[in-house]
């Protein structure tokens, strides 16, 4: 289909034309116009930022804030109902956040977040579901934890994820593949305030099941220096 009667069409839609009036500009049967014009929208969401979208919700988990400086956002710490997490969670932040897609259909965005060394350690998405199913995928998605998830507002999800990737690079760590695909559903903060990341402003490292302990304290050694982190690799 010709990509100028696509513009046209969408342009005329967005004046508020019907259908009808649309076909009689130019020169079509209303039967050849109302495929025209879904294309024409799908085509216009494809385009646009997916950040735009309305937000449905955003959630963490709690104990996220120990250990994090947050001197610039007490609200934000105020925020976390868990200030002695479960052992072994402490650095370790959970976020999902659902956006509206279109119609009944949202599409939902998660961050694992190591905030005191390797920055954004997954990113799942975005998968777009049934708005009626976010329920359903938030209660798996934090199926590991023993309390519930709280809502936070959007910017401050942003500036977790966002300062720990960039806390992350400047330690030599890049986020995992996948946060490519889910950074433009996130967006960027409109104001970035400042988090001490790190635990107390230091590196620390606690190594998962997946990791090369070895690499990981060899690069601290060679970013952070000697005596400048703390680690604990597990055996």
């Amino acid at each position: 289909m010709n990509d100028d009667l696509l513009a046209q069409v969408r342009e005329m839609r967005e004046r508020g034309n019907a259908p009808k009036q649309i076909a009689k500009a130019l020169g079509l049967r209303p039967a050849e116009v109302t495929p025209l014009i879904r294309q024409a929208a799908a085509l216009a969401q494809s385009k646009a930022d997916p950040a735009d979208r309305a937000l449905l919700g955003c959630w963490i988990n709690q104990g996220w804030s120990t250990g994090l400086g947050l001197d610039d956002a007490p609200e934000w710490a105020a925020a976390d109902p868990l200030t002695d997490p479960e052992p072994g969670t402490g650095g370790l932040a959970a976020i999902l956040m659902a956006r509206q897609e279109r119609g009944s259909r949202a599409t939902v965005c998660g961050f694992l977040l190591d905030v005191y060394c390797l920055g954004v350690k997954n990113a799942i998405g975005p998968v777009s579901m049934p708005s009626s199913a976010v329920d359903d995928f938030r209660r798996k998605f934090f199926s590991g934890h023993s309390e519930p998830p709280v809502t936070i507002p959007i910017d401050l999800a942003q500036n977790l994820v966002h300062g720990a990737a960039a806390y992350a690079r400047d330690l030599g760590f890049e986020p995992h593949p996948d946060f490519t695909d889910t950074a433009p559903h996130l967006g960027t903060p409109a104001t970035l305030t400042p988090i001490r990341f790190g635990r107390d402003g230091k590196p620390f490292y606690v190594s998962g099941p997946y990791d090369n302990p070895q690499s990981v304290v060899r690069t601290l050694e060679a970013t952070a220096g000697p005596g400048n982190y703390d680690y604990i690799a597990h055996v």
